[in-house]
């Protein structure tokens, strides 16, 4: 059938439905001297009147009724077949590629992710675990993760988790041989467990504030690792003085395993945030996974 036959049997629709051409022409977007003309058409071309009109009221014709109730369900599922392309269309669906520590993984992503996939089939997402400071353009990854401090000037970011504290945690057994330390300075006369950057090789420094001065101090061991989980495992097995998130470490302070050192020094950073570059059009599937990780406080 022609696509205008289809539009003049919606029109007729509306019209029976609705008992009005003035409505029926409202919600069609049609004056009604328009839709007049194109329910005369139909009547023409089929030879048979359709609609009873009278100066109060319109009211279908047995012929009229009998169309009414043959097209109504077929244009109705044309209607739904249509709406659900629509939802197709328009549903993201993609691969998103995204490196992060394994930190930002069990403790941000991860958490948001799960129930997202769940409800989104077509997006894929991969995740590297790099505790480096990587360059995500060069190395093929759509975003990374980083705490605020860390982000490159050049890149855009949108936090995706809460602020976040480090502090220095040590085994009761350590500081039973070793001195406690009042000051950060004061950490070259301990052993401590170093944080390996895995892209670059070296060795993260320890970040504290003393007052409003950020003070960053390299520390020396038997141990490092580039997994802050590993390094909170060898604080408790008295290996050294760590440097991990507060969360990971509480529970081991509430046991006894562990005790904190230069609580004063250790204050509270800027969150994890995810970081793109600018010059890449995002797609709605990477669009879809930021706008899950988005941190609303």
């Amino acid at each position: 059938m022609p696509r205008e036959n289809v539009n003049d049997l919606r029109a007729f629709v509306a019209v029976a439905k609705e008992r009005s051409f003035t409505r029926a022409a409202a919600g069609l977007g049609l004056t009604q001297s328009a839709l007049s003309h194109t329910i005369r058409q139909l009547e023409e071309r089929l030879g048979v009147r359709l609609l009873t009109r009278t100066t109060r009221a319109v009211a279908p014709t047995e012929a009229g009724q009998r169309l009414l109730n043959g097209v109504t369900p077929h244009l109705e599922a044309i209607d739904a077949e249509i709406e659900a392309l629509g939802m197709l269309r328009d549903m993201p669906a993609g691969t998103v590629r995204i490196v992060s520590s394994e930190y930002g993984i069990s403790h941000v992503l991860w958490p948001k992710l799960a129930p997202f996939l769940k409800t989104h089939s077509d997006i894929k997402v991969e995740i590297t675990q790099d505790n480096g400071l990587n360059e995500i353009v060069t190395e093929g990854y759509d975003a990374g993760v980083r705490r605020g401090e860390h982000l490159a000037k050049d890149m855009i970011s949108a936090r995706i988790g809460p602020d976040l504290r480090y502090i220095v945690v040590g085994s009761p057994a350590l500081l039973d041989v070793y001195p406690t330390p009042s000051h950060p300075r004061e950490l070259d006369q301990i052993p401590c467990v170093n944080f390996l950057l895995q892209s670059s090789g070296i060795h993260f420094a320890w970040q504290f504030k003393e007052e409003e001065r950020e003070l960053r101090v390299r520390v020396d061991g038997q141990l490092a690792f580039n997994n802050v989980f590993d390094c909170l495992k060898a604080a408790e097995a008295g290996f050294g003085l760590s440097y991990v998130p507060d969360e990971i470490a509480q529970k081991g302070i509430a046991s006894g395993k562990l005790i904190q050192v230069l609580e004063t020094f250790c204050p509270t950073w800027d969150g994890f945030h995810l970081y793109y570059p600018n010059r890449r059009q995002a797609s709605p599937a990477f669009q879809a996974v930021l706008n899950a990780l988005r941190y609303r406080g």
